[in-house]
């Protein structure tokens, strides 16, 4: 059997920006895995998200573009699992 490298396929672009605390645009998303008014829980190209807040809620959602707006009091974003690239740019370079 030939050895296949598994090699990542090109990713979607991530990126966040969030406004006044109130408005959060997120792009890369490829499931929202669960939500309610206080926590919303996303997949994206670069790892998994969680926004903590209050008063959530999920204005729009586009996983075919990968695009997620939410609205709502917001407290804080935290990646889980650091992302799909473990470490930062050193650990890349001489690890």
């Amino acid at each position: 059997m030939p050895y296949e490298e598994k090699r990542p396929g090109p990713e979607a672009a991530h990126h966040i920006i969030l406004e006044e605390r109130e408005q959060l645009s997120v792009s890369g998303v490829e499931e929202v895995e669960s939500f309610d008014e206080n926590t919303i829980v996303m997949l994206t190209s670069r790892g998994t998200l969680v926004v903590r807040g209050e008063e959530l809620h999920i204005e729009k959602l586009s996983l075919d573009g990968g695009d997620l707006r939410v609205e709502g009091s917001i407290d804080s974003l935290t990646y889980e699992d650091g992302g799909r690239e473990r470490g930062g740019l050193f650990s890349r370079l001489f690890g």
